[in-house]
Formats: C-alpha cells, sequence, structure tokens
C-alpha cells in the first residue's frame, strides 16, 4: 500500500494543489487551509451554499501571499495578510487576520453577497480535539483510491436499477482530501486505528462524515445526488454518511509520494 497522492488546500473551499511531498506540522500539511472565506460577523461561507467557492484557484505567492484566479474573475495578487483581526464565529478558532481590502471585494463579485479573505496567523491557537484541527477540519483527511471506486460501483449499480445513464466516475475532489492510499482493499480503512505513511506516525481520530458539499461537482459546480445518495444507502450509520478517516499526527517530518502505507 503506498501513498498515491498529496493535496494541500490553500484556501479552505478553494481548489487542491498537487504535491510531490508536503511538511506535517502539529496542526496539519504545511500552507493547508491557513485562508478561508467568511462573511462579516466573522462566520464561514459554507461551499455548500456557495458553490463558486469551487471555482477558485489560489497559489502561494514567495511573500506570503495569494495569487486567485477563478472563471469570470479575472486574477488577483493579495500581499501577505497584515491587517486588523476579525473576531469568528467557529468552534476551533477565535480570530485571524483579514487579508487586503482588493480581496475582499474579489470574493464578494464571486459571491453575490458580502465577504471577507481571512489568514490564520498562529495555527497553534487552533483547539486540536479529536476531531479537528486544519483550518476547520482535521489535520489530514485520508481517502482510498479502491473505497472510490467501490463507492462508483455502487452508484453504476443503483443508476443502472433506476434505467438511468451510466454515471461517470466521481473525481476525488468531492471529498478534499490531503492523502489518497492505493493498494487497500475497500473500506479497509474504517479498522484503522493508526497508520504509519513514510515517517510520520498518526492516529486515526475518527472516520469522516460526509456533508452536503460532496454533492456538487468541483468542476462544473452543478449540483448532484451523488454520492450522498448512494453513501445513505451503503454506509449510513448513527445518523451520518461516512467517507475516509480523520488523522492526527504524533510526530513531524515530509510525506512523500511513493511513502509506504502501513496501517495499525
Amino acid at each position: 500500500m503506498e501513498l498515491a497522492e498529496i493535496r494541500t488546500y490553500p484556501i479552505k473551499s478553494g481548489k487542491g494543489i498537487p504535491r510531490l511531498s508536503a511538511k506535517v506540522l502539529p496542526w496539519g500539511l504545511e500552507g493547508d487551509r491557513r485562508w478561508g472565506v467568511v462573511d462579516p460577523m466573522g462566520e464561514l461561507i459554507w461551499v455548500g451554499e456557495h458553490p463558486r467557492l469551487l471555482s477558485v484557484s489560489a497559489v502561494e505567492t514567495p511573500e506570503g501571499g495569494l495569487h486567485l484566479s477563478a472563471k469570470d474573475m479575472g486574477e488577483l495578487k493579495v500581499p501577505p495578510a497584515a491587517g486588523d483581526t476579525i473576531s469568528l464565529s467557529c468552534s476551533t478558532l477565535d480570530r485571524a487576520v483579514l487579508a487586503h481590502a482588493d480581496a475582499h471585494e474579489w470574493f464578494t463579485r464571486l459571491l453575490g453577497k458580502p465577504a471577507r479573505l481571512v489568514w490564520l496567523d498562529e495555527p497553534e491557537r487552533r483547539t486540536l480535539a479529536a476531531h479537528t484541527g486544519g483550518l476547520w477540519d482535521g489535520p489530514l483527511h485520508l481517502v482510498s483510491r479502491s473505497s472510490l471506486r467501490r463507492l462508483d460501483d455502487w452508484i453504476a449499480e443503483g443508476a443502472m436499477e433506476r434505467q438511468e445513464p451510466p454515471p461517470h466516475p466521481l473525481d476525488v475532489a468531492r471529498f478534499r482530501p490531503n492523502l489518497i492510499v492505493e493498494g487497500a482493499e475497500p473500506f479497509a480503512e474504517d479498522a484503522w486505528t493508526s497508520v504509519r505513511i513514510g515517517e510520520i506516525d498518526c492516529r486515526v481520530s475518527m472516520l469522516c462524515d460526509r456533508c452536503a458539499a460532496t454533492i456538487w461537482d468541483p468542476i462544473t459546480q452543478e449540483r448532484g445526488k451523488e454520492p450522498l445518495r448512494t453513501l445513505a444507502k451503503h454506509r449510513r450509520w448513527d445518523g451520518n454518511t461516512w467517507f475516509g478517516v480523520r488523522l492526527v499526527p504524533t510526530n513531524l517530518g515530509e510525506l512523500r509520494v511513493g511513502d509506504e502505507v502501513q496501517p495499525g
């Protein structure tokens, strides 16, 4: 079993960036979800209600800012955040630093509602509870390619039963993983309590419950019924649907594509 892909997300709910390697820090991968988009009251703007966030590409600049782009929006270079702080309505984080006003205007136009781009200046302030970490997420999120293929098979079987055209395989980006593994049995990760990936040891904090954000196609931003319809049939218990696992690293180092994965 090996680590097939690594992805980071400079902005929460924005597009992911494939990496050949990534440093592991106590709060997650370096550069992962240090930025987020909130409303003027500090409430996180949820991608399930504003899927255009999925269209945003963000690349970190050497100076510590961002280069933003999105369809029909043009590009914007955002300098390092050095503004005032804003209080956040978030259970794991109390405040963040406001980005440049140009970024607020850019996201307001994108979403059609007042928005603010914020930067997490001190990641160590995050509350690392059993299932939190990252910027409002678990420190590391892992999914298995074989589990995704099994889910695709279930979706295709359901479409056949309903006499619908065969669907395209799901893009793994719907699930926004940091780590994608190859070589496990489908849903073997459900039973893991720990996992060693390369030189990094992690404990499995919980399975990952899936929300309605996954029903939006990350490429077209079109809304559908999958994967939640099929997950609700095959992967529903305790009132939620489940896919993937959340990990908490117990040591620091670097992950590399091709690293061996050894579950515990």
